[in-house]
């Protein structure tokens, strides 16, 4: 089955050029597309896609409202919402990624990362674009924090083993599972296992909310 995807973005050759891209891939599908939050909304509930390209600024209701919807919509069982951004608006993504976005890229990125993304995001494996990762949300959360996250661990910090903690640390760095595994000397599905361990220990939705975990608690 492809990966179907809905593109939301207020600029018309932003979502024919990324629907056009897409569409061309084998294995991926466009259900369709929208202007602004509202009509978003509306056109997600209604096709039911996979991965959801959603632009931060958009006018009606901006892409940080819509995605909130749409994931409150769903629950866990609901699109992957992929946020598009730009480096003047870091909060929105992070507060994206709060809510339960499962990352975010830059509009201006070559095809073929955005193409990886949606499928990296479908696939649920992987937080995209680490280097980027890295830097906005080190640099969010670092003007962030207060003495409450940093003064010592958590208590759902400290329910992690030493290897979850290790892992962890690694997702915070913006590594894949075969990067982590390689780091660790450890087999990859052993990392995906430490992975669903401690996003069901720490209750979070996915890799890109335990990035933010990790820095909003020091685990760097």
């Amino acid at each position: 089955m492809p990966i179907t995807v809905f593109i939301a973005d207020d600029q018309a050759m932003v979502r024919q050029g990324f629907g056009a891209l897409l569409s061309a891939q084998p294995d991926i599908s466009v259900l369709g597309d929208a202007a602004d939050g509202v009509a978003a909304v509306a056109g997600i509930r209604r096709t039911r896609p996979d991965v959801v390209l959603m632009d931060v600024r958009m006018p009606e209701m901006d892409g940080l409202a819509a995605a909130r919807i749409v994931l409150a919509d769903a629950g866990g069982d609901g699109p992957k919402v992929l946020m598009l951004t730009t480096f003047d608006i870091d909060d929105y993504v992070y507060e994206a990624l709060r809510i339960g976005a499962s990352g975010f890229m830059l509009k201006d990125a070559p095809a073929e990362e955005l193409i990886r993304a949606v499928r990296v995001v479908a696939a649920g494996d992987a937080l995209l674009a680490p280097s980027i990762t890295r830097r906005l949300i080190a640099e969010v959360t670092g003007r962030r924090r207060t003495p409450s996250t940093t003064s010592g661990p958590s208590v759902a910090l400290r329910s992690l083993t030493g290897r979850e903690r290790e892992v962890l640390e690694c997702l915070a760095e913006g590594k894949s599972n075969a990067e982590i595994a390689a780091d660790l000397f450890v087999a990859e599905q052993t990392v995906k296992t430490h992975v669903s361990n401690l996003l069901a220990k720490l209750s979070l939705r996915d890799r890109a909310q335990a990035v933010v975990f990790a820095f909003e608690n020091g685990v760097r």
